[in-house]
């Protein structure tokens, strides 16, 4: 094993694919001459020249559609948005091609290609840079959506998202391309639509997603010392679901705590919530409880933004109350 940084395992997975295959190659603003916005594709242009590391005009809307377009010519791209933010110019391209050219040319062709960057809050970025669409592109039909929360997870999932033949969501978080964790020096993949049980419980099962995931782990710890043993759980991939592990885990701890980072309506713990209950309502010893950031547009002000993001404190809270705890 080796340690690397979030980022370092984002430009390794795309790297070690585009020596695999020819038809692979990466679009987006500032991806070549400035190795990337958040250098996740550093050294990329200069073994792979500019056909295949191609920088683009701030023109979401447009470089997704060629992208798109590509896919039908037997190309496979990855296309990186500096922020999922601005993929809002490009999700007609998204919603109404990418997802649906398979099923409307009666499977004639198919769309693989990857959407990558940043999803979420990453600080004083205020309302319009700091939005989770995880859960609008998981309501799509035909997208795969990937957020993965370390660097192991990320490059596995990565490699795994770039030879689907179906195009995938992956989301990332400006916050996690600093952070390091071990990876294997030879060749892995991890398959989509599988979760991880990151921590073994018996009490309480809390599953999360993405950056936010820390929260969960630092409760846990302090949860430990009240006698309070928790189960986490990563998603990893939020479409596919894998309510399997979802639902053995609720089987075993009787509770459930949902941490999520997005608007508390119609979310992806919206329907975890759904489906316990619907699935495993006789085995549940209390409501479950989901952790959403507030109903509103995020703040820019530190001290809003604080109140404003869910945080270990409230994962505690969470799993107190379906504890039936003080």
């Amino acid at each position: 094993m080796k340690t690397i940084q979030f980022r370092e395992a984002i430009c390794e997975a795309m790297s070690e694919e585009m020596r695999r295959d020819e038809s692979i190659y990466l679009m987006g603003e500032e991806v070549a001459e400035y190795n990337g916005a958040y250098k996740a594709s550093k050294g990329m242009l200069d073994e792979f020249g500019a056909k295949r590391v191609i920088d683009t005009p701030i023109a979401e809307l447009g470089f997704a559609g060629i992208a798109i377009g590509s896919t039908m010519t037997g190309n496979r791209p990855i296309v990186e948005y500096m922020t999922f933010n601005f993929s809002l110019v490009g999700i007609d391209q998204i919603i109404n091609n990418a997802a649906k050219i398979r099923q409307m040319s009666g499977g004639q062709f198919k769309c693989p290609i990857v959407f990558r960057g940043p999803t979420a809050s990453a600080g004083q970025l205020a309302a319009t840079h700091s939005q989770a669409f995880e859960n609008w592109f998981a309501n799509t039909p035909g997208l795969k959506v990937v957020v993965p929360s370390n660097p192991y997870d990320a490059k596995g999932l990565l490699k795994s998202a770039i030879r689907d033949d179906d195009p995938v969501i992956f989301m990332e978080s400006e916050q996690m391309y600093g952070d390091k964790g071990e990876v294997p020096e030879g060749e892995y993949t991890i398959p989509l639509g599988v979760a991880e049980i990151k921590r073994e419980g018996t009490d309480v099962t809390i599953v999360s997603f993405g950056k936010i995931i820390k929260e969960a782990y630092k409760a846990a710890e302090e949860l430990e010392k009240d006698g309070i043993s928790c189960e986490i759980i990563d998603l990893r991939t939020v479409r596919p679901l894998d309510k399997k592990t979802v639902l053995e885990s609720v089987k075993k701890t009787n509770r459930l705590v949902v941490l999520e980072e997005a608007w508390p309506f119609g979310n992806v713990s919206t329907e975890l919530t759904y489906i316990v209950q619907s699935e495993a309502f006789d085995y549940l010893d209390a409501p479950v409880v989901k952790i959403n950031t507030a109903d509103t547009p995020a703040p820019y002000s530190p001290v809003l933004l604080a109140e404003w993001l869910p945080n270990h404190e409230s994962v505690i809270k969470a799993v107190k109350k379906v504890m039936y705890k003080k």
